[in-house]
């Protein structure tokens, strides 16, 4: 009889034909190697990082499983399978996984925080916060990262007095944490402490020079008036250094800002483009036939007909502000939060969510979606809403791309007043591609900006049709130009009666968590209006609103 190999000697065999991609026969070895009932563990662990490798996820889960069943007192295999599920959008089940392991070992506070990080996604702020609790109480492993995290969610929840109060704690504990220190950065840009927020991102760039954040959120914070400008020379001296590809990416959005600040448009736009061009390698690439397919559909599924067949009856009536990103809508929604009857919700992330958490996505799932998914939608969002605001009368969600949601919205909830954005295009295109907008894949492209707003208004003009007068605009220009009257038709949309402090939105002290944090608290001015033609001579040879003859902006001569 041939004897077996001893146990290393196959182990490794299998690993070496891994490491050659035969995963079929790398599998064959492991499954014997199992079969022998030898390191069970070992050969286990082995198995999900194979069948990971080869995009096998649902075997690597189970297998996973497996191993939490075996050692179900064990840390280490419940996070690895906790951060499987969350990859593949699994939350619910990673959840689940979490509290078996807690209900058998409730000191465990590492699991506690794993588990808190997860509700928090699923946006179980309450259980999230009770587990955070709950970690801090036990021997967590980095309680001031716990406490930091702590600050995150609870600035998502609109409670910025608590969020300090967590970032201090945070820092007691550990004096130099630069996220806690980071984030009070940002915290005081949101409540406008201008010069809070910078003492604050100093602080980081004490400790860590070239903090790619830390120097753009300076020169964000206002006007760079200077070629000399030592906020530009860190800039310039942290791209110099060699800045990894995200924080080089930053930093160049940081830069073409600054000089755009300063008029040398020619140098700011080729800044953006390398910024872009960055931001292009890092996001999924734009199609536009894709594109185009997608809103077809959109547009084919959600009709009068659909509409007719799945509205609900609901005595609710949110208010929706939507648009293309760098429309005006965080200005919208700080004239109307001046109000004391609205509160102002920022870029809720519910609908979305929502939808792709009852639809599984958008439009698709509106083919065969069914009255009992959409009451659980709406539902979840008012529930989501009263948590996050149990005082509020009113609350507006601004989350701009909702306009790819308005058909559902109606049918969720029929006296929804819903408040579209628009600004001359050719500006919104350029100040689209001029931010850092994380991962929106037509962003880093001005062809593509171009080609995505073209059909946003095929889309808008369908809506229109649909909604009728559940639907108002507004223009920005004219907002900016003459606010008084746009506003007085935007509350009488809203059915709320005239405030004059809606005119004065920039004395109120709340929360901004847009990009647009400092813009909007500036004096209304028209300096954005016709900002394109500056950089006309740029934009030539790119398909675009500006190609053709152009409308004077207003307040310009012919």
């Amino acid at each position: 009889m041939a004897t077996q190999p001893d146990f290393a000697q196959a182990f490794q065999y299998a690993r070496d034909l891994q490491a050659r991609g035969s995963l079929r026969r790398a599998e064959r070895k492991l499954e014997e190697l199992l079969e022998r009932g030898e390191n069970r563990e070992l050969v286990l662990g082995a198995l999900v990082e194979l069948c990971l490798e080869a995009r096998r996820f649902d075997e690597a889960v189970a297998r996973l499983v497996a191993l939490t069943e075996e050692d179900p007192d064990r840390l280490f295999w419940f996070a690895r399978l906790g951060a499987v599920l969350e990859r593949l959008g699994r939350l619910p089940e990673a959840i689940a996984h979490y509290e078996r392991l807690l209900s058998r070992n409730p000191g465990l506070g590492d699991a506690w925080y794993n588990l808190a990080r997860l509700l928090r996604k699923e946006k179980r702020y309450g259980d999230a916060m009770a587990a955070y609790e709950k970690a801090l109480a036990l021997d967590v492993e980095r309680p001031h990262e716990v406490l930091s995290n702590m600050g995150v969610l609870w600035s998502e929840m609109q409670r910025p007095e608590e969020a300090e109060t967590a970032y201090r704690r945070a820092l007691e504990l550990e004096p130099g944490y630069v996220p806690a220190l980071f984030n009070l950065g940002g915290l005081c840009e949101e409540t406008g402490d201008r010069e809070r927020a910078a003492e604050y991102h100093r602080k980081v760039l004490a400790l860590e020079p070239h903090h790619s954040g830390a120097l753009a959120r300076l020169v964000h914070a206002e006007r760079i008036a200077s070629d000399d400008d030592p906020r530009l020379r860190a800039v310039e001296q942290a791209l110099a250094a060699g800045a990894d590809p995200a924080a080089a990416e930053e930093l160049l959005f940081a830069r073409g800002k600054a000089l755009d600040d300063l008029d040398r448009c020619r140098e700011a736009f080729e800044t953006f483009a390398r910024a872009n061009a960055l931001g292009a390698q890092r996001n999924p690439r734009y199609d536009p036939a894709v594109t185009e397919r997608a809103f077809d559909r959109l547009i084919g599924l959600v009709d009068a007909e659909w509409l007719a067949r799945n509205t609900l009856e609901s005595a609710h009536s949110p208010v929706f502000i939507c648009g293309m990103f760098r429309s005006g809508s965080t200005l919208v929604e700080q004239i109307l939060a001046a109000h004391p009857a609205v509160t102002a919700g920022g870029e809720l992330e519910l609908l979305p969510w929502l939808a792709l958490r009852e639809l599984g996505s958008w439009p698709q799932g509106a083919a065969n979606v069914s009255r009992t998914a959409l009451a659980a939608i709406a539902e979840g969002y008012m529930a989501h809403v009263r948590e996050l605001f149990p005082d509020a009368a009113r609350v507006t969600d601004k989350r701009p791309d909702n306009f790819l949601y308005l058909g559902l919205i109606r049918a969720l909830f029929p006296k929804a007043r819903i408040v579209y954005t628009v600004r001359e295009a050719a500006d919104n295109c350029l100040s689209i591609w001029f931010q850092h907008l994380g991962t929106l894949s037509y962003a880093t492209d001005l062809a593509h900006v171009a080609h995505y707003y073209r059909q946003h208004e095929r889309l808008m003009a369908h809506w229109r049709e649909l909604l009728g007068d559940a639907l108002y605009t507004v223009q920005y220009e004219a907002l900016v130009a003459d606010p008084e009257p746009v506003v007085r038709d935007l509350l009488d949309f809203l059915g709320l009666e005239w405030d004059e402090r809606c005119l004065a939105f920039r004395d109120a002290a709340r929360p901004v968590r847009t990009a647009s944090v400092w813009q909007v608290r500036e004096p209304l001015h028209s300096r954005s209006v016709g900002r394109w033609r500056r950089y006309e001579p740029y934009l030539r040879g790119i398909d675009g609103p500006w190609r053709g003859t152009q409308a004077p902006p207003p307040g310009s001569s012919a």
